[in-house]
């Protein structure tokens, strides 16, 4: 299969990043388990990409990067941006914000500019599978080179 060129995957060339390109059949409403099974992989080390926006007015969206097998706190996530609450967004809403269709939001490359907040434990990893801009495909790359060139801040809100 030829990997379709995405913005994630510009920015990775751009940025210089060894990564490989993994892909997997896609199954709608799957998620991080249907992957790291079709690719033989701990669903832990598969990092999922949320388009969370903030209660306040006018809402802020900003993106989440989690492990696959582990839940965002949303309380701990609105502590930490000093809002009264955060939300997922809509999944027209996070496409229109990410430039790329839920199921393959990757968050290099978005459409809008974002703040990127990711668990502190992803970079505990060694290597991390992570969205390469289409559903079905996923960067295998070091989760330092994904901080640096996302200047990821580093959050506590596992759930």
């Amino acid at each position: 299969m030829k990997a379709p060129m995405t913005n994630a995957i510009r920015v990775l060339q751009k940025a210089g990043v060894s990564y490989e390109l993994m892909s997997y059949k896609y199954e709608e409403h799957g998620g991080t388990r249907v992957s790291a099974k079709e690719l033989g992989v701990d669903e832990h080390a598969v990092v999922k990409t949320l388009i969370f926006q903030t209660d306040s007015s006018p809402s802020i969206p900003f993106v989440v990067l989690m492990h696959g097998d582990k839940e965002v706190s949303e309380k701990e996530m609105a502590r930490i941006l000093g809002v009264k609450g955060v939300k997922p967004c809509a999944p027209k809403d996070a496409d229109k914000f990410s430039g790329y269709h839920v199921g393959g939001t990757s968050p290099f490359g978005t459409r809008r500019k974002m703040k990127v907040y990711a668990a502190a434990t992803i970079f505990d990893l060694p290597t991390i599978y992570i969205n390469a801009g289409s559903r079905g495909l996923l960067f295998k790359m070091n989760p330092l080179d994904m901080e640096r060139i996302l200047e990821a801040e580093r959050v506590e809100a596992t759930q």
